[in-house]
């Protein structure tokens, strides 16, 4: 599909849950705003589905005024590593690898939030609930990642130490399918494609949502952060940003086929109907209801607890974030 046939694709979509007026009045408004201190946004290019709101956030953003906006791949998967080494300005990630990579000194400040639930446990013949995993095999792509990092959190939550009682494993998500419907690991967790793979094929059973279980499905599961240089050195650039990102969360809210039809068309995700389902799933529309800065207190406890980070809650929150343009956005978009 040719550029643009992809963008009319894209405008059509934005009509249909009638944004196209969204982005005219904004436009406008934003010629008496300050001028934008950077017209380029480098956004990281993460191959999961529920971080859709980012890359339909592009046209939105040259609505705000920027005339490039790149997505950079993060090759090992850790994209909040590549934004704290300059190397992308702003990406949507689960918050717990936000809490860990402030606690490390990452150079990254978190913005905002943007959905609750995509993270999904599945386990083996021999797990029936997440306590079940004491002792077993638990696969996740690496030490530090989303998945690991997650894991952690929800073991230590039932009272587990991811250091001791764990087994883990690092294998690729794909990997980990296969072993999991082999019984050669006990679980695994996995954001969308993932889970809607796993139904689809009969792999494993559901031990977790974090969209559906509490405590998980009270907090954001995925938020918006930048490099904090370029969050300070660029607030106009950073609010128009971020105002970008949620209202594209909205698309994926009003017309989920439109959404992932976009994103599958741009090459972002690869199988339509697992993109549909996910987007679908993902309860987006309650971006509004959920105080982010909770979000921090809640994972930045959970991995304190278990020695994964050193600093307490209220250092990560003071060091790491800043709320303004969120609240300032959600006053802005009430309706």
């Amino acid at each position: 599909m040719n550029q643009v046939q992809t963008r009319r694709r894209f405008v059509a979509a934005l009509s249909a849950v009638g944004a196209a007026g969204l982005l005219a009045s904004r436009s406008r408004s934003a010629d008496a705003q300050a001028a934008l201190e950077t017209t380029r946004v480098r956004l990281v290019h993460d191959p999961s589905i529920c971080v859709a709101p980012q890359y339909l956030a592009e046209e939105l953003l040259r609505a705000e005024g920027f005339d490039e906006v790149q997505y950079v791949e993060a090759t090992d998967g850790l994209g909040a590593r590549l934004v704290a080494a300059g190397g992308a300005d702003v990406m949507i990630e689960f918050a717990g690898v936000y809490v860990s990579r402030i606690d490390a000194g990452d150079p990254i400040v978190l913005l905002g939030g943007v959905h609750i639930g995509c993270f999904e446990v599945f386990g083996g013949a021999r797990v029936r609930a997440v306590r079940d995993l004491k002792g077993k095999r638990v696969a996740v792509l690496s030490e530090g990642s989303p998945e690991h990092i997650f894991l952690s959190s929800v073991v230590a939550y039932v009272g587990l130490d991811p250091r001791r009682d764990i087994r883990w494993e690092w294998h690729a998500p794909k990997e980990s399918m296969r072993l999991l419907s082999e019984d050669r690991i006990d679980a695994f967790a996995g954001f969308p494609p993932i889970p809607q793979e796993l139904r689809a094929r009969k792999i494993g059973q559901l031990l977790l949502s974090t969209t559906t279980d509490r405590p998980w499905s009270q907090y954001f599961c995925c938020m918006v952060g930048a490099h904090r240089d370029f969050a300070r050195t660029n607030p106009v650039a950073t609010k128009r940003i971020v105002r970008a990102i949620l209202k594209a969360t909205d698309l994926c809210a009003g017309n989920p086929e439109r959404a992932a039809r976009f994103i599958v068309s741009r090459g972002y995700s690869g199988q339509l109907d697992y993109a549909v389902q996910a987007i679908r799933e993902i309860p987006y529309m309650r971006w509004r209801d959920y105080d982010p800065e909770d979000t921090v207190r809640f994972y930045a406890l959970r991995l304190r607890e278990v020695g994964m980070t050193k600093n307490n809650a209220k250092k990560i929150i003071a060091q790491g974030t800043d709320w303004r343009f969120f609240n300032e956005i959600k006053r802005e978009l009430k309706t």
